[in-house]
């Protein structure tokens, strides 16, 4: 994998995120009120934890401050117990977890820079 397969994900990464700042923007009342808000921040971070799991062993490595163990766990549970989704918890993750998730990415997409 290269950088540029990084990169690709980093910003695929951030793209869901937005997605679901947009979809959680009137707050957590209309949230917990809306299935189809609750099934596309869900699809979102499925999507957005797959995403990290393509992205390279050495670039993981280099930002041990990224749990990216955490957000394959919470894929896990997506896919195979979604049954057990915890709405709380969800918007706990949506509340507390994803700007500092993509505060991180950003810098790391600062970091890699322009370079091929």
């Amino acid at each position: 994998m290269t950088a540029h397969d990084d990169r690709l994900y980093l910003v695929h990464i951030q793209e869901c995120i937005a997605r679901i700042e947009r979809y959680t923007a009137e707050g957590k009342h209309v949230f917990f009120s809306d299935t189809k808000t609750q099934d596309a921040v869900l699809r979102n971070l499925h999507t957005l934890a797959k995403s990290t799991q393509r992205i390279s062993e050495s670039l993981k490595a280099g930002q041990p401050d990224v749990g990216w163990r955490s957000v394959a766990a919470f894929r896990n549970v997506v896919v195979h117990d979604y049954l057990g989704i915890d709405l709380k918890q969800i918007w706990d993750i949506v509340e507390h977890d994803l700007p500092d998730l993509k505060r991180k990415m950003g810098a790391i997409l600062e970091k890699l820079g322009d370079k091929p």
